[in-house]
C-alpha cells in the first residue's frame, strides 16, 4: 500500500512541475527544458508562474480520480454505486479503503508541494522576478496549502499541520493538532493570501483576491460551528464574517451565475464567469497525472464514452430523487412525477431525455451512420439508474477531439459563486429558526429561480400563510445545487460541529437501495415512475454514529507515524 512519509515525501519533486506544449490552458504551457535547477529556474515571472502551475492539478489527481466522489457524495448519499465502492455508500468506509487512502495521501501531496514551493521560491527568486509575482506565487502555495488542510480537518479531524517539509526530515515528534486549532490556522492564512492575490487573474484560472475571500467565507461558515455546545450556539462573529466576505465576492469580484445551470458542465465550460476555483486539468496524449480521469468513472457506458465509460453501476439515490420539487412519494415504495427543478437533468440522467451534445454508438440498425444524439437508454427490469450527468462531456468528437480513456481536459469546479449566495443566506440565518431577510431571500432566490423553479416565497402566495426560509430549506438547496460536485459531505460535517444528531437523523433516513425507473413514454417522456426494488430490502440504509461519522486515518500511515494515536495538541 502507498504511504506518505510526513517528512520527506515530494522532497524529490521539488522542481517545477513541466509540461508538453500544445496544453490547452496557456499557464500550464511551458515549452520542454532540460537540467532545469531549483536555483537557476526561479529567474523570470514566467517562471515563477510555471512553478505553482503543477499545484493546480497533479497534486490533487489522487483525490480528484475517484476519492472526490466517493467522499463527497457517496458517503453524503447523494449518489450510489450499486456494486462497487460499497464501504463508502454503506457508510462504514474502513481506514484500509482505497479511496480514504488516495484523498488523505493526495491532501498531504498538496500540502508537501506548497511548502516546498514557498521554500524554493525564497530560496531561489532571481532579481528579475517582479515583487508582485513572488508574492502572488507564495500566496497561491499557501492557499493549495490551508485547502487542503480544510478537508484534512473536516475529514480526519485532528492531524498534523506541516509548513516546511525540510524542517521535519529528523523530527520523530510529529503529532497532531487540534481542530479548533487547525481551523485558526487555515483561516489565519487565508486572510494573509486574499491581501497577496490580485483581483484579477493574471492568466485564465489562475486565483485571484476573491477565490481567497470565497473560501474565508466558506471556512467562517464551517468554523461558526466548531465548539458550539448546542445547536443554537454558533459563532457569531464568525457566522457575520462568512456573510461580509460571501457579500463581498457577490458584489465586487464580477463572477457571475450562468444563466442557464446545465451549461455549467456542457464543453467548454472551463473557467466560466460564475467560477471562483477550478482544479486545471489539461489534455496530454501520453502523460498521465494533469489530465482529468474522473469521467471515465462516470460516464455510464462505452457507447458514449473514449474507450472508458465505467460508470453503468453509478446513479443518484432514490433520497436524492425524493428531493428534487414535482417528484412526490407514493406511499413507502413508490415516486412519481417530474420537475421544473433543470438541476436533475443536469446532473442526473433519467431514461428518454435527452442530450444533443453527447455522441453515442449504435449498431448499424439504429443508424447506419453508427452514432446519434444520446438519449439516456431506458432499461427495463428490477433495477436501473438515474445516471450520472455532471461532467459527463462524451467522445472526443464532442469536445474538440480531446479526449481519451482516462484522459480529459475539462476542469473540476471547487468553488462557484452560487455558493456565495447560499453561504449568506445560512450566515443570515444563522442561529435562529427562520430568517425573513429581504436580502437573503433575494440571494437564495437568484440560485432557485436559475434552476427554473417558481422564486421562494416568505408567505404563500395562495392561503397567506407564513413560510419562512429555515435551516432544511437551505441545506436542501444546498444538496440540489451541488449535488455531484463533492460537496454534500462536508455541509453535513460542518453541521456535525454543532448539531451531530441532526447530522445522523439526515444521513440514517436516507434510502440508498436499488430501485427502477419507468418512464410513461419513451424518449421524451413528461413523467416518471420510481418503484423501489421489492426484492432488495437489505442495505437501504446505513447507521451513521459518533463512532464512524469521521473518516479513519489509513492503516498505513499510522503503521509509519505512531505518533498519529497519540493526543492532539495545539498549534501555535
Amino acid at each position: 500500500m502507498k504511504k506518505i512519509n510526513y517528512k520527506n515525501y515530494l522532497v524529490g519533486l521539488a522542481l517545477p512541475v513541466i509540461f508538453l506544449s500544445g496544453c490547452k490552458k496557456d499557464f500550464l504551457e511551458k515549452p520542454p527544458t532540460d537540467a532545469i535547477t531549483d536555483a537557476s529556474f526561479y529567474k523570470t515571472d514566467e517562471q515563477l508562474l510555471a512553478g505553482t502551475a503543477g499545484l493546480y492539478n497533479k497534486v490533487w489527481f489522487d483525490y480528484n480520480d475517484k476519492a472526490s466522489y466517493n467522499i463527497g457524495d457517496f458517503r453524503s448519499g447523494t449518489t450510489f454505486s450499486a456494486y462497487n465502492d460499497r464501504g463508502n455508500v454503506l457508510f462504514n468506509t474502513t481506514a484500509e479503503n482505497g479511496e480514504n487512502n488516495a484523498s488523505y495521501r493526495s491532501f498531504y501531496q498538496v500540502v508537501a508541494q506548497s511548502n516546498l514551493t514557498i521554500v524554493n521560491i525564497n530560496n531561489n527568486a532571481g532579481e528579475g522576478v517582479s515583487p508582485d509575482r513572488k508574492k502572488m506565487a507564495i500566496a497561491e502555495a499557501r492557499f493549495m496549502r490551508a485547502v487542503a488542510y480544510r478537508y484534512l480537518v473536516m475529514n480526519w479531524g485532528e492531524v498534523p499541520i506541516i509548513t516546511n517539509n525540510l524542517e521535519v526530515i529528523s523530527d520523530t515528534s510529529l503529532v497532531r493538532n487540534t481542530v479548533p486549532s487547525i481551523w485558526r490556522f487555515i483561516t489565519r492564512e487565508m486572510r494573509e493570501v486574499a491581501e497577496d492575490l490580485p483581483t484579477t487573474a493574471v492568466q485564465p484560472g489562475r486565483l485571484t483576491k476573491w477565490s481567497a475571500e470565497g473560501m474565508l467565507a466558506r471556512f467562517y461558515l464551517t468554523r461558526a460551528g466548531v465548539g458550539a455546545t448546542s445547536p443554537t450556539a454558533r459563532n457569531q462573529v464568525f457566522l457575520d464574517s462568512a456573510k461580509y466576505y460571501a457579500q463581498r465576492v457577490i458584489t465586487q469580484s464580477g463572477a457571475q451565475l450562468l444563466p442557464n445551470y446545465a451549461d455549467l458542465f456542457r464543453w467548454p465550460y472551463d473557467n466560466n464567469k460564475e467560477s471562483l476555483f477550478e482544479l486545471q486539468w489539461v489534455f496530454q496524449p501520453g502523460q498521465y497525472g494533469a489530465q482529468n480521469s474522473t469521467p471515465a468513472y462516470l460516464n455510464f457506458s462505452p457507447d458514449i464514452a473514449n474507450g472508458d465509460g465505467w460508470g453503468g453501476d453509478k446513479g443518484a439515490t432514490w433520497w436524492m430523487l425524493s428531493q428534487y420539487e414535482g417528484i412526490v412519494a407514493s406511499g413507502d415504495t413508490m415516486l412519481r412525477g417530474r420537475t421544473l427543478d433543470q438541476r436533475l437533468k443536469a446532473t442526473y440522467m433519467l431514461p428518454g431525455a435527452s442530450y444533443p451534445e453527447i455522441t453515442q454508438a449504435v449498431p448499424a440498425t439504429v443508424n447506419p451512420a453508427l452514432k446519434q444524439k444520446l438519449v439516456f437508454p431506458w432499461v427495463t427490469g428490477d433495477v436501473n439508474f438515474a445516471s450520472i450527468k455532471k461532467y459527463v462531456v462524451g467522445k472526443a468528437e464532442d469536445v474538440g477531439g480531446q479526449a481519451l480513456q482516462q484522459n480529459y481536459p475539462h476542469d473540476t469546479y471547487m468553488m462557484r459563486l452560487a455558493e456565495m449566495y447560499l453561504i449568506y443566506v445560512e450566515a443570515v440565518l444563522g442561529n435562529n429558526s427562520s430568517t425573513t431577510d429581504a436580502t437573503a431571500i433575494d440571494y437564495f432566490n437568484k440560485v432557485h429561480t436559475r434552476a427554473g423553479l417558481a422564486p421562494f416565497r416568505v408567505t404563500d402566495p395562495v392561503s397567506g400563510a407564513p413560510t419562512p426560509l429555515t435551516f432544511d430549506v437551505i441545506f436542501k438547496e444546498r444538496v440540489l445545487e451541488f449535488a455531484m460536485e463533492a460537496m454534500a459531505w462536508y455541509d453535513l460535517v460542518s453541521l456535525h460541529y454543532y448539531d451531530p444528531q441532526k447530522a445522523y437523523s439526515i444521513l440514517n433516513s436516507q434510502d440508498r437501495g436499488y430501485y427502477n425507473i419507468t418512464p410513461d413514454v419513451f424518449p421524451n417522456p413528461t413523467q416518471w415512475t420510481i418503484k423501489k426494488t421489492s426484492w432488495a430490502t437489505t442495505e437501504r440504509r446505513v447507521n451513521a454514529n459518533a463512532g464512524n461519522f469521521r473518516l479513519p486515518i489509513p492503516s498505513a500511515e499510522i503503521t509509519q507515524a505512531p505518533n498519529l494515536t497519540k493526543p492532539a495538541v495545539e498549534y501555535p
